[in-house]
């Protein structure tokens, strides 16, 4: 038997977050540069939509691939996208759907 020299990839997870504003008078554009602006080694943002929740009021639906030994999705909502400045234009975050790739 030949010992594996290689080192073992770190798994990954595709995220889905729900990011919302304050109100139906937050920027959305600006909302979502702001979330977009979180750099973590191991964060990957992708695809985003604006969906109407009620009220005039639309929430950000964004997916994120993250580095699993890396990014905690935990941490990023609470030491990242609901603190300041971000927390100017975003509410809460909740993960919609968290799937290992």
């Amino acid at each position: 038997m030949k010992a594996s020299t290689k080192k073992k990839e770190s798994g990954k997870s595709s995220v889905l977050l729900d990011v919302k504003p304050w109100d139906d008078e937050t920027d959305m554009k600006k909302l979502e540069e702001a979330v977009r602006s979180v750099e973590m080694e191991g964060l990957f943002w992708g695809a985003s939509k604006l969906v109407a929740v009620g009220y005039g009021i639309k929430k950000l639906q964004i997916m994120l691939t993250i580095v699993d030994d890396l990014v905690s999705v935990d941490s990023l909502i609470e030491e990242r996208l609901t603190v300041e400045p971000i927390n100017e234009y975003v509410q809460s975050c909740d993960i919609v759907a968290f799937n290992k790739i």
